[in-house]
């Protein structure tokens, strides 16, 4: 009898600690919903800041992609690696554009393999620092490049550091900031994604009045030595993301990361003891529920879902146009511009489209983001049509031109206020928490799969020498637009303002897509009339606090 007293009482104790590290929980995660984005900016500025930072790594994957696609319309980079054309100038063949461009594809989808592994092992920093320093590397083989093959060479092997970059800035941002900034700093990525494709066309326009000279093609690549080291320094001050350690069971390297995100005014022990229950009991409740952490488990039950939304999602971006977009300075030339417009056009075109990242975060923290999903795709479908009906016009009419970069122009603001930057709130949020990191990885190879596709045909579309479709391609992008719109409504579920634990379970309960917006959850049954944890029910009234 005294045995099994003595046996019961550490059960009593195990369920009181339980208990009382759920109400912790509990505590943290109400806590950190109800801030404001003002209130966690004064609570978490030194998370702003490191993930600013870090998330500037994608300017250089943003300059040069889009670099890469302006020297195609560059006089200089057109006679040293084109070929002579009837008219007496020169172009690089659309299987040479084609190749370039998917060399970039090709080594980012290493680069994110190697992601999904390294950074699991070795942590965000480590991974991020060693990608630095290989991309200074790397960039040696672009400047110095002899020939189109040694150039394409240069550019598979850019793409391995830029791959991991294109999703660790995003996963570092979501997971060093609370829910009321998680938007904000992860669309953050897509504006620095829009940065780094202005400053590459501002580049070349300042260039393209140097004459024939090899340096007006060479200085733009050199100039990609400017990033690494001031990033490394900002990322070697950068903590590691609580999250990574403490699913790795270092709490106490968790707890003191915390301490070097948040204000000095701020940290109080009970709130980040709280903040680190709650990330222990998120990760607790994943491994219960059988989350594992390979590629394969997220091909299994529920993550199978959270994958299939984690990849379209991504995929929507590219099939919507932004890869045609992409190559609005070749489009501008061929659609009848000269060089200095369609330079100046698509700087515009740029500039506009940083307005419309920073649009966003206004209208995200209004409607949320799947009403700017289905908005964004709605408004992008029509400028597209009327792009191609615009290309039905005769040849001899001048004012077509401009009218087709006006509609570009209209589209990549719609974009970027909506897809573009939205995209990224949305990735980092829909994977559990034990998969985050590969599931991302697998949508933005999905993304680079249909953007290899897309870099194949989009040359034949617009280069004189192929197709020659120009403005007409409008029409193949409506149709895939409509598709996504499509896709949109009856798969994406609202995110907006839902922690990481209250996501898992309604995912584990297989809430609908249109229902997650109402549905109401308590994820650590606590509350009075719950007798357990993982209560999900539709709310009644809507709470103001999931619209």
């Amino acid at each position: 009898m005294a045995d099994n007293r003595e046996k019961a009482l550490p059960d009593e104790a195990a369920a009181e600690t339980s208990l009382d590290s759920r109400i912790r929980a509990s505590e943290a995660a109400a806590k950190e919903a109800k801030m404001s984005p003002w209130e966690s900016i004064k609570l978490y500025p030194k998370a702003v800041a490191f993930s600013a930072i870090v998330s500037a790594c994608i300017i250089m994957d943003g300059y040069d992609r889009n670099l890469l696609t302006g020297l195609f319309a560059f006089g200089p980079f057109q006679r040293r690696y084109g070929e002579l054309q009837p008219d007496g100038g020169y172009q690089l063949p659309a299987r040479w554009q084609s190749g370039l461009a998917n060399g970039q594809s090709v080594g980012e989808i290493m680069g994110l393999f190697v992601n999904g592994w390294a950074s699991e092992h070795f942590g965000y920093r480590r991974t991020l620092l060693a990608t630095l320093a290989a991309t200074a590397c790397f960039i040696f083989i672009l400047f110095f490049a002899p020939s189109v093959e040694v150039l394409l060479a240069g550019e598979i092997l850019c793409g391995i550091p830029w791959g991991v970059f294109e999703t660790l800035t995003t996963v570092y941002a979501a997971e060093v900031c609370p829910v009321g900034l998680r938007a904000y700093l992860t669309t953050y990525v897509n504006l620095c994604w829009v940065l780094g494709t202005l400053l590459g066309q501002g580049v070349l326009r300042a260039f393209l009045t140097s004459g024939t000279s090899q340096w007006a093609y060479r200085v733009p690549f050199a100039i990609q030595w400017a990033w690494p080291i001031p990033l490394a320094i900002g990322v070697f001050l950068a903590p590691e993301s609580p999250w990574w350690l403490v699913r790795h069971g270092q709490n106490d390297k968790a707890r003191r990361a915390l301490v070097k995100l948040q204000s000095t005014n701020h940290s109080v022990d009970n709130d980040l003891d709280a903040t680190i229950a709650m990330m222990k009991y998120t990760h607790e409740h994943e491994k219960e529920v059988e989350v594992g952490s390979s590629y394969l488990a997220c091909f299994k039950g529920v993550d199978l879902r959270r994958t299939e939304l984690t990849c379209v999602v991504w995929a929507v971006q590219n099939l919507s146009g932004s890869g045609f977009m992409g190559y609005s300075t070749y489009f501008f030339q061929q659609a009848g511009l000269d060089s200095n417009d369609a330079f100046n056009i698509a700087m515009a075109q740029y500039a506009i489209g940083a307005v419309g990242t920073m649009l966003s975060w206004y209208l995200m923290g209004r409607f949320g983001r799947r009403t700017l999903y289905l908005a964004g795709l709605t408004c992008q479908t029509v400028c597209l049509f009327v792009t191609g009906c615009l290309g039905l016009a005769p040849a001899s009419n001048k004012a077509v031109p401009w009218a087709v970069s006006i509609m570009m122009v209209v589209y990549t603001f719609i974009y970027d206020m909506t897809v573009g930057p939205v995209c990224y709130a949305l990735v980092p949020e829909l994977p559990a928490g034990r998969l985050r990191t590969r599931t991302v990885v697998l949508g933005r190879n999905l993304y680079n799969v249909i953007n290899i596709i897309m870099n194949v045909i989009i040359p034949y579309m617009l280069n004189p020498t192929a197709w020659n479709w120009k403005a007409k391609a409008g029409f193949f992008y409506a149709g895939l637009a409509f598709l996504c719109l499509i896709w949109t409504y009856f798969r994406l579920p609202e995110t907006k303002n839902r922690t990481y634990a209250e996501l898992d379970l309604l995912f584990e309960k297989k809430t609908g897509a249109r229902k997650f917006k109402s549905t109401s959850v308590d994820i650590f049954g606590v509350h009075a009339e719950q007798s357990r944890p993982g209560s999900v029910h539709e709310a009644e009234a809507k709470d103001e606090h999931y619209q």
